[in-house]
């Protein structure tokens, strides 16, 4: 059983997303503010929270943020309010999996649910080796090779090539990468992520100034789409 925490003030809202939840057999949470959103969050180890993020004493934003910068991977799903852009784009450099935009279908939402979910899933198995294009890279013995020619890549550059590939077809945030691959939870050296992305374009594209695996997303991060 899916056991979900959802943050959300709005009663309607509320009552709308645990009803339609537990009828589809998870097992749900109601935190009505951002405070409480964030203790029940730590206590009960939720498989995925539904955040909204305008909230009472603490934002959906602010909470994403406090878990990932505590390391707490669990799968968040944003709510947000129809034309803001800014909130999309933060929750997702703040760490959210994804987003869906208010008003929405409970159809729509159990389709994020459930991709989210895939996506978490298969982030958890062991990654040992992973194709794409013509570069294939074997992370148990750190080996790398394009076109059947070696490639020399830092363990920076594997630890980050690792990253993109279990977040594949995501958009991440620079914040992200320096939290997950560089151990930075605090230091706002988004220059570093954007330098090691342009050595490992350039080892593993095909024209580095094209590129077709890890491309750029304006004002959001980047996405590898191999």
């Amino acid at each position: 059983m899916l056991r979900v925490l959802v943050v959300e003030d709005d009663e309607a809202m509320a009552v709308a997303l645990t009803d339609g939840l537990r009828f589809e057999g998870c097992s749900v949470s109601l935190a009505r503010d951002g405070e409480a959103g964030l203790k029940m969050a730590a206590a009960e180890s939720p498989d995925l929270i539904i955040l909204d993020v305008m909230l009472p004493k603490l934002s959906g934003l602010d909470i994403c943020k406090k878990l990932r910068g505590e390391g707490n991977q669990v799968p968040i799903i944003m709510l947000t309010a129809r034309g803001q852009e800014i909130d999309k784009v933060m929750g997702l450099k703040t760490g959210a999996d994804d987003y869906v935009t208010k008003p929405f279908s409970f159809m729509e939402l159990m389709a994020r649910v459930e991709a989210v979910m895939r996506r978490s899933a298969g982030a958890a198995a062991p990654l040992e080796s992973y194709s794409f294009g013509d570069v294939a890279v074997d992370f148990v013995k750190y080996e790398a090779s394009k076109g059947g020619r070696s490639v020399d890549l830092s363990q920076r550059e594997f630890d980050l090539l690792k990253y993109f590939i279990r977040h594949r077809g995501q958009v991440v945030a620079r914040e992200q990468l320096l939290g997950a691959v560089w151990g930075y939870d605090k230091i706002p050296l988004t220059r570093t992520v954007d330098m090691h992305v342009a050595k490992l374009r350039k080892k593993i594209e095909g024209g580095p100034g094209e590129p077709h695996f890890i491309v750029t997303v304006h004002r959001a991060g980047y996405k590898f789409t191999g």
